[in-house]
């Protein structure tokens, strides 16, 4: 490889520049190459499928990725906006659960590259006050939640998107439904950008739920919904299903798990339990205060926040007595306060966000109305008095208590679990989840005596302890002058604790906050201090472990009250009907996608623990909610979504065997060529110390890059990554792709390249005259550039393009010509043949997507016909009952009342048929526009420069 890579030519690198940064076709899997190139990330097949299908057609309002939970569609849509980003389409927006904002911008940034900021509202008005009143129009990538977009819909509606990515989409699915205000605010704002929406679970209860979710896409797959109604109500008739299906297939893509198994190990989750039984003062401060809580009128929660606090209080209190005490003291202070101030307002959710750090999202998709403030009247100055000295007798009982025993039945469940691990061959390593701050401190008292006291990290939203800041010095000093540091303080932070944890820690603690977005596949045990009742967010604890290159089974910890009825009922709704904790996938599509809000799953639980008070409520109250879960597990709807959305197994598994060979060739070949065009381009500046690694040592361009040393993607990171997007590559392809080149000869030394190339090696001892151009076709809103390498023996044998491409793997020399370079006409004969042959491919190629899209614009068109023609038949069954009527009628005046009410009725059908007319007029004008406005995109423009033409030699 060596001599292959120190015997460029200024022809190479001007070949290998345009070779790397040429726009490729939108179904070709080498215009995702420079994704792939530049991604920190292992990828698999099926994701480059995905990411293809949504690229497919240019004419496309956008894709609904369906795969599997687990399969990776954070990835599967990383490449895609990728992409865009590389096509310079900048004005991007990714919508998401609130709980999985920082998920995403982490997984953009470090995996992807992509500048990204997640706005919400604080960053929102700070933008707006330093004058810039349109935040969302930035050069970031934009990240926001539903509820956020929900609010600022109006100004989202106002930008021109590139692409708008929705996660968890299923969110949408009910928007055909007028009440579902965040889904048809969502809609109507994004109605014509084009969108990518990404869910596990397309199809839950009704198929009226798929008709929403495709609408999202594009309102022109189907028609009304009462025409999808007429149509497809009937999945049962062959002929509806097959239509129903095609109507879907260029728009939806769905891969399952076990179709992937050759490319993805998964292991198993092994659940555990630990029982614990509170002490007699640990039981009564629990009933004492769920007392409190209950009570109809409370001075200290605001009433527009009840639900809510209440919620975080009685999660507080399932904590930890430390984590209560400290809600209840910042409770009966805010309550002094309130008394003082007379009537003002009620801060207690700033109060309790320190210690509970989910607060902020979780308020935000609470969505509960805001109430003004009251002036106190001398009757609540004494209920507030009252409630203070409650508040006070219940944070000194609490204050009282020193151990807690569940913190002393961790001890015993972490000795188990590392037996566990030990036996299953995994490090001894374990992430404990915990929900509140104050007991993350308590439970770094309780390991103070264990045998891991020396090995334990915290993980929270800021990390300041003293060893936390101690953990990210050390690693800035290690990784300085890296890409590792990316200059964000809290990116970074996170990067050293989980650095450190991974290479020297034992036991990480962590709050539901610092976990977002994490990945530990080192570590295979996961402890659940504190069980949330959202079932989303267990799943997306769990999933930090028990993921994609996992190697052991995951061993999953929970703690059980033997005291508490109703958390033994919610255990046991999460275990055995969410089955989160055993098999090998974790949380099953159906369940998850089913309860479609995991917030609202949370306020049912809630409502159990504030109405119930005896067993047998409780029991009641959780039977009827498993029950309204299994209705909407919907056996019918499974094997729906099955027919409709799946593939043969075999035909899914041998597509993803070629995507993923083609990748593998393209990402080979461009990370190969773009290591051979730095080395010819820094040869001067620069020590080549691998095939994949130099270091920089003198930049001879302007702009701020770093020296030292840089790896290609997917190595150690202990290096600046190179990739195409890096400035320094972008330098480098600059130059080498506007150098001018006058003729010259070249002389390939075949001699000297290891390794054979069987269509090179007849030309051994011959020469002749090549050339190189850029050819470029626009057309559907896109460009495309192909080289064409032309080459001929001076006997005047003609070379095949793979010969002349595979010309430039062999190291060369060069020269000046003995004689002028001049191109034969047969040479300038075949490029342009070439040239008509793209043409043509391009124009066959575009035609089927121009076919798929007036195959779909017809069956809109005709959906809505039938719903035209379903009124007019509608006002003939009611004039064929009032003519039953009429012949019945007894008496003149009955007769007479009845022909009046036929002529009535027979003249409104006689409006409607005109309005039919003209309306069915208006559709075939409308879909007569559409289709011109696509045959006008159709149209091509191209462009031909020649690049170079040398004389060429082989020896």
């Amino acid at each position: 490889m060596g001599s292959e890579l120190t015997d460029l030519t200024p022809y190479h690198a001007k070949y290998f520049a345009h070779e790397l940064t040429k726009r490729c076709p939108s179904d070709s899997i080498e215009k995702l190459a420079s994704a792939l190139v530049d991604a920190q990330v292992d990828l698999n097949p099926h994701q480059i499928e995905a990411a293809l299908f949504a690229f497919r057609s240019p004419l496309s309002k956008g894709a609904l990725l369906a795969d599997e939970v687990g399969l990776g569609k954070t990835i599967e849509a990383g490449l895609v906006l990728s992409q865009k980003w590389a096509e310079r389409k900048r004005r991007i927006l990714v919508i998401t659960p609130s709980n999985l904002r920082k998920q995403w911008h982490q997984e953009l940034l470090e995996k992807f590259f992509l500048p990204c900021s997640i706005l919400e509202t604080k960053p929102y008005n700070d933008t707006v006050r330093q004058g810039h009143v349109r935040p969302f129009e930035c050069d970031d990538i934009i990240i926001c939640s539903y509820q956020f977009a929900r609010t600022k819909a109006a100004e989202i509606s106002l930008i021109r998107w590139d692409l708008v990515v929705i996660d968890e989409a299923h969110r949408l699915r009910n928007v055909y439904k007028p009440t579902n205000v965040i889904a048809n605010t969502i809609k109507h704002a994004l109605k014509d950008a084009p969108k990518l929406l990404l869910t596990a679970t397309p199809l839950q209860n009704s198929l009226l739920e798929l008709y929403g979710l495709v609408s999202v896409v594009d309102d022109r797959i189907f028609g009304d919904l009462k025409s999808f109604k007429e149509q497809f109500a009937n999945l049962h008739n062959q002929a509806t299903f097959e239509t129903l299906k095609a109507r879907l297939q260029p728009l939806c893509k769905r891969t399952l798990r076990r179709q992937v198994l050759p490319y993805v190990r998964y292991t198993k989750r092994l659940p555990m339990m630990q029982p614990f039984t509170p002490a007699e003062n640990e039981d009564r401060l629990y009933h004492l205060v769920s007392d409190y809580l209950r009570r109809d009128n409370l001075q200290a929660l605001p009433s527009s926040q009840r639900s809510l606090m209440t919620l975080v209080l009685r999660k507080l209190l399932a904590s930890s007595s430390f984590a209560i005490a400290g809600a209840l003291d910042s409770m009966s202070s805010r309550l002094r306060e309130r008394l003082r101030l007379a009537d003002g307002p009620n801060p207690l959710e700033e109060a309790l966000e320190e210690d509970f750090e989910t607060l902020d999202e979780l308020a935000e998709e609470w969505d509960e109305e805001e109430a003004a403030s009251k002036v106190l009247t001398e009757a609540d100055r004494k209920a507030i008095q009252q409630e203070i000295d409650d508040l006070e007798s219940f944070r000194k009982l609490a204050v009282s208590i020193t151990h807690n025993a569940k913190g002393q039945a961790l001890l015993t469940a972490l000795r188990t679990a590392f037996g566990k691990a030990e036996q299953l061959g995994a490090a001894q390593k374990a992430i404990i989840f915990t929900e509140s701050r104050r007991t993350q401190e308590y439970l770094l008292r309780v390991l103070a005596d264990s045998p891991w006291k020396d090995h334990i990290v915290l993980f929270n939203g800021s990390n300041n302890d003293p060893r936390s800041k101690e953990i990210y010095q050390d690693w800035l000093q290690r990784h300085q002058g890296t890409d590792r540091i990316t200059g964000s303080r809290s990116a970074d932070l996170r990067s050293a604790i989980v650095d450190y944890f991974k290479e020297q820690g034992q036991i990480m603690i962590a709050t539901e906050a610092g976990s977002e977005g994490i990945n530990l596949q080192f570590c295979s045990l996961v402890v659940n201090y504190d069980l949330p009742w959202n079932p989303q967010r267990i799943e997306q604890r769990i999933g930090r472990c028990h993921r994609y290159g996992q190697k052991h089974d995951v061993v999953v910890v929970n703690f059980l009250n033997q005291n508490n009825e109703a958390d033994q009922h919610v255990f046991r709704l999460l275990s055995e009907k969410f089955l989160l904790f055993e098999g090998v996938f974790g949380a099953s599509d159906e369940v998850l996608g089913a309860i479609e809000s995991g917030v609202d799953f949370e306020k049912r639980i809630n409502d159990i623990y504030q109405r119930c008070r005896t067993p047998q409520e409780i029991k009641t109250s959780f039977d009827q909610l498993q029950s309204e879960l299994g209705t909407q597990i919907d056996e019918a709807m499974t094997r729906a979504r099955q027919l409709l959305f799946e593939h043969f197994d075999d035909e899914v598994r041998e597509k993803l065997r070629v995507s993923d060979e083609s990748s593998r060739l393209y990402l080979n070949r461009y990370e190969r060529i773009l290591m051979q065009l730095t080395r010819f381009e820094l040869r001067d500046h620069a020590d080549f110390l691998s095939d994949t690694s130099f270091r920089l040592h003198a930049c001879p361009f302007k702009g701020e890059i770093p020296l030292g040393l840089y790896e290609l993607p997917r190595r150690t990171r202990e290096a600046h990554l190179y990739r195409l997007a890096h400035p320094l590559a972008e330098h480098v392809l600059e130059q080498a792709k506007n150098r001018q080149l006058d003729p010259a000869e070249l002389t390939f030394e075949y001699g000297k390249h290891d390794g054979k190339v069987s269509v090179v090696e007849p030309l051994i001892g011959k020469s002749g005259v090549l050339t190189l151009s850029l050819f470029t076709v626009e057309a559907l809103d896109q460009a495309e550039d192909y080289l064409i390498s032309t080459g001929m023996t001076d006997s005047g044998e003609v070379l095949d393009e793979e010969a002349v491409r595979r010309l430039f793997s062999l190291p060369a020399t060069v020269a000046q010509p003995e004689s002028s370079v001049v191109e034969p006409p047969t040479l300038s004969k075949r490029t342009e043949e070439r040239q008509d042959t793209i043409r043509r491919h391009i124009s066959q190629r575009n035609a089927e997507f121009f076919e798929i899209e007036a195959d779909k614009l017809d069956a809109w068109a005709d959906d809505l016909k039938v719903g035209l023609e379903r009124e007019i038949k509608e006002f003939d069954r009611q004039i064929k009952e009032a003519r039953k009527a009429a012949v019945a009628a007894l008496t003149l005046e009955e007769k007479l009342a009845g022909q009046k009410q036929i002529k009535a009725i027979e003249s409104e059908r006689g409006k409607r048929r005109r309005a039919l007319f003209d309306a069915q007029d208006e559709i075939d004008r409308r879909r007569g526009q559409l289709i011109s406005e696509i045959e006008g995109k159709l149209q091509q423009k191209v462009g031909s420069q020649q690049l170079f033409s040398v004389r060429w030699q082989v020896r």
